[in-house]
């Protein structure tokens, strides 16, 4: 998320201080777009939804499979570690953990030339492997995805983008270090642009989930759209692939404010075949009817 949207979410947070004010503004609940033909061809229907929390909800999410039981993770402002945030890294994004049980958190700061993934191991370690920006790069870090063989990992950048970044996954990949910079390995080339993607999630080897925060629609026809992205191989760090781009259908947008949602980060648990997605609600409806929504695939 940029700096602009991370202004909009803290002003919604600082809400909470004045709670008791009339919803008086509420406006009628915003309809979910309808879908064609093409999006109904991989067809996700919602089953259900969770509040999310504003602090430790809002960001991200991901369900971790090593040890068995745990419980999903989420990110938000409020679960920013304090040593973390007195060093700059303010902003994190939404995470994602290897079938191993290593999680990946990915972090950002508002200057210099750096994005940071933390992560932590099954033994409950924690670590930092800093990435330098190579040319053109833009210094948001909204999202990471692990490869089902655990070795790469996919992130992206905030804005109008045609590709994805790959890098070795760190803490798992053999090749990475904490004391040492995390290269970028290669590109996933995108046959269709995105715009604002907040999370994505391997559905298996060769396709991702990808929640966008569009909020023009210009694109695709739709706002908010929940995308597919089909790789023409799975990424093995040693060369580029391609990716087809499609648009499946609009994430939910109800609330009791009007105003402009925000589409978060996403998760796909292959045990139970859920996809999760969460969406922040309008104005200080943040704080009441802010949703993970549940879906499954038809």
């Amino acid at each position: 998320m940029p700096l602009r949207a991370r202004q909009r979410c803290h002003a919604a947070l600082t809400g909470l201080a004045v709670l008791t004010l009339s919803l008086a503004l509420a406006g009628p609940a915003a309809a979910d777009a309808p879908v064609d033909d093409a999006r109904a061809a991989d067809t996700w229907t919602e089953v259900g939804s969770d509040r999310a929390d504003p602090l430790t909800e809002s960001q991200g999410l991901a369900s971790v499979e090593v040890p068995a039981g745990s419980p999903n993770r989420y990110t938000g402002i409020g679960t920013i570690p304090l040593g973390l945030s007195t060093r700059g890294w303010n902003h994190v994004g939404d995470p994602d953990a290897s079938y191993d049980g290593h999680y990946v958190e990915p972090y950002q700061r508002d200057d210099g030339s750096t994005k940071m993934f933390r992560v932590q191991a099954p033994d409950g370690s924690w670590s930092e492997y800093v990435h330098t920006l190579s040319p053109g790069e833009a210094l948001n870090n909204s999202w990471s995805a692990l490869s089902p063989d655990g070795q790469w990992m996919l992130a992206g950048e905030w804005g109008t983008m045609n590709r994805l970044l790959v890098f070795p996954t760190p803490g798992v990949n053999p090749a990475t270090s904490p004391s040492a910079n995390l290269p970028q390995a290669a590109t996933v080339h995108l046959d269709h642009a995105v715009r604002d993607v907040q999370g994505c999630d391997f559905l298996d080897a060769t396709t991702l989930l990808c929640s966008s925060d569009d909020p023009e629609g210009a694109l695709f026809g739709i706002t908010k759209p929940l995308l597919r992205i089909d790789l023409s191989a799975a990424p093995n760090g040693t060369a580029d692939v391609s990716g087809h781009v499609t648009a499946l259908r609009q994430l939910p947008l109800r609330s009791a404010c009007s105003g402009d949602f925000e589409a978060e980060g996403i998760d796909y648990d292959r045990r139970t075949g859920t996809l999760r997605v969460i969406v922040v609600s309008p104005g200080f409806c943040v704080l009441t009817d802010s949703k993970t929504y549940r879906f499954t695939r038809s």
